[in-house]
């Protein structure tokens, strides 16, 4: 017995050891004081991280990843929210093929989502690259927000909203001040979900930029195809810190959504 569960316990150090240890290489990296990416570091320096601010492209990708991110974020919830509490509050015919098509941009691998995506809104319709750019992160946020307001919505208790509407309170103003305040949190967490789905975007955003429209994924993989500094280490380590902590809010507003609702 003791034996298994030294295995069991080795097996598990090898696995986080593979999942963790390009992670802290790329941490360890980010720290080179010389003009070439290479590990272990031949010192410690901050230079790469102050070299992420001198980078113009840089600066201005991260401008346009944010308002996309927040732009679709708004334009998500509006869809996703009502969505959401539809298929969770009634029964109705089609029911299984609507949830269906709200889960489709996850299913469908994002390569072929973003061709798509290009070949109709740029290609077709003749959008403005931005918009189309817009329209393609609200399309792969709308899951994520209709999943998790879903989930949130599967611990409320509609008996609540049901007692606001016999005391006279309209459908709007009882889901207004009644439902939206018992799933804030879990309308919180939706937004940094898909917030984070959409900033780090590669396979969409890679078709649906161009000249003058591009977003931070894409200026590093730009960069680095040109560069082989610790530049990109060093932004990727911001990148990493900013995802670890909304993940813990998450975790968190997740939990306390939760509670709450009960």
């Amino acid at each position: 017995m003791r034996e298994k569960h030294f295995g069991l316990g080795l097996f598990s150090l090898m696995v986080f050891v593979f999942l963790l240890g390009p992670l802290l290489i790329i941490f360890a990296t980010s720290f080179e004081p010389g003009i070439v990416l290479q590990f272990p570091p031949h010192g410690f320096s901050l230079r790469w991280y102050e070299q992420i601010f001198k980078v113009e492209g840089f600066i201005r990708t991260f401008k346009t990843s944010i308002a996309i991110s927040l732009l679709g974020n708004a334009f998500a919830l509006l869809l996703g929210i009502p969505a959401a509490y539809a298929l969770s509050r009634s029964s109705f015919r089609g029911k299984e093929l609507l949830n269906g098509i709200f889960l489709s941009p996850i299913l469908i691998p994002g390569i072929v989502l973003g061709f798509t995506l290009m070949k109709y809104l740029i290609v077709v319709y003749h959008l403005p690259m931005y918009t189309g750019l817009l329209i393609g992160h609200v399309v792969i946020m709308l899951p994520f927000i209709v999943r998790v307001v879903a989930s949130s919505l599967s611990n409320f208790d509609f008996a609540v909203e049901e007692a606001a509407l016999s005391l006279g309170a309209g459908r709007m103003k009882a889901f207004f001040k009644v439902v939206l305040p018992n799933i804030r949190s879990g309308i919180i967490a939706a937004m940094l979900i898909a917030f984070l789905e959409s900033f780090n975007n590669i396979d969409i955003s890679v078709y649906m930029t161009g000249p003058g429209v591009s977003t931070l994924p894409i200026e590093m993989l730009t960069y680095v195809e040109n560069h082989f500094d610790p530049t990109i280490a060093a932004i990727s380590v911001l990148l990493m810190v900013m995802t670890g902590v909304m993940m813990f809010l998450i975790e968190r507003l997740m939990g306390l959504s939760h509670f709450t609702s009960r």
